[in-house]
């Protein structure tokens, strides 16, 4: 094995407004790769981006919710999970 890790080319199309604005970076294809590397990393663990919890993933969540609450937070006023469970 060479070590090298196996690479995969995937194609995309983007609008005129887009393809402008990208112009002037010199290696566009490292800017798109790190682009979706930081979405990724944002993305909700559970709808994974799509801002939609199927039915399944629902029933796991109202357990859940059930010893935890969103608040949001008094300093950044970011929303954020609290734990609600009583410590033993």
């Amino acid at each position: 094995m060479n070590g090298k890790k196996k690479q995969e080319v995937i194609t995309f199309k983007v609008d005129e407004m887009l393809g402008k604005a990208m112009e002037g970076i010199p290696n566009r294809s490292e800017f798109i790769r790190s682009a979706i590397l930081v979405a990724l990393k944002s993305t909700c663990p559970l709808c994974r981006g799509t801002g939609i919890l199927t039915p399944e993933q629902q029933k796991h969540w109202q357990i859940f919710a059930q010893s935890h609450t969103v608040k949001k937070c008094d300093d950044c006023h970011s929303f954020h999970l609290v734990c609600t469970a009583e410590v033993k």
